[in-house]
C-alpha cells in the first residue's frame, strides 16, 4: 500500500484580519513518502520552533481522509489562545 508521511504545524498567532485576535493555525508544512525524510526533518522542526506544535501523520494515497476513523487534526482549546 503507496502512504504519504505529512508534518503538521500548530501554533497561536495574531489573526490577519484582527491582529489582536488570537487564533489557532495548523499548516502541512513538509510531505514526502520516505520515513527517514520524515523523522529528520521533524527533529529539525522541533529543535528549531520549540513553541509550535509538530505531529507526524501518515496515510494512504488516494483515500477520503474524512471517511477514516482519524484524520490529521490538531486541537487547540480556547486556552491556548490566551
Amino acid at each position: 500500500m503507496n502512504t504519504v508521511r505529512m508534518i503538521l504545524c500548530g501554533n497561536v498567532e495574531g489573526s490577519r484580519m484582527n491582529p489582536s485576535e488570537k487564533v489557532g493555525v495548523v499548516s502541512v508544512v513538509f510531505v514526502s513518502t520516505e520515513e527517514e525524510k520524515i523523522k529528520n526533518k521533524l527533529k529539525k522542526l522541533q529543535d528549531k520552533n520549540p513553541e509550535k506544535f509538530y505531529m507526524e501523520y501518515v496515510t494512504p494515497l488516494d483515500v477520503d481522509l474524512t471517511s477514516l476513523e482519524h484524520y490529521p487534526s490538531i486541537e487547540i482549546s480556547k486556552n491556548d489562545l490566551q
